[in-house]
C-alpha cells in the first residue's frame, strides 16, 4: 500500500488508468450550422471535459473537410461542455470560417 501511495505521488502508477483518465468520452450528435457539422467529444480528464471535437463539411469537391476544435476550458458536466462545445463552434465558424480548413 505505501509503494502505491509513493509512486501515485511520484507521477508513476497504472499507465492504463493515466490513458483511460484523458479519454475521448463518446461524440455527441452533429449539430448543424451554416451548412457545417459541429461534433462535440470532450476529453474526459478525471470528472472534468475539457471543450473539444471536430468541425465538418463538404468541400467544393465533394471530400469531407474536416478541423480538429480544441479549447483549454474544462466543464464539471458533460451536458454543459457540449453546448460550450457548439456556442465556441459557431462564434469560430462565424470569425474564421472556411479559412480553417486551409493549410497552415
Amino acid at each position: 500500500m505505501f509503494k502505491k501511495l509513493l509512486s501515485g505521488l511520484l507521477g508513476g502508477g497504472d499507465r492504463q488508468s493515466n490513458a483511460s483518465a484523458n479519454a475521448n468520452a463518446p461524440a455527441a450528435e452533429p449539430v448543424e450550422y451554416k451548412g457545417y457539422l459541429i461534433i462535440s467529444e470532450p476529453a474526459d480528464q478525471g470528472g472534468q471535459y475539457r471543450v473539444s471535437g471536430w468541425i465538418r463539411r463538404d468541400g467544393t469537391d465533394g471530400e469531407q473537410q474536416e478541423h480538429r476544435f480544441e479549447r483549454s476550458d474544462m466543464v464539471p458536466g458533460r451536458e454543459a461542455c457540449d453546448l460550450l462545445m457548439v456556442s465556441k463552434a459557431q462564434r469560430f465558424i462565424d470569425e474564421v470560417g472556411e479559412e480553417m480548413f486551409s493549410a497552415r
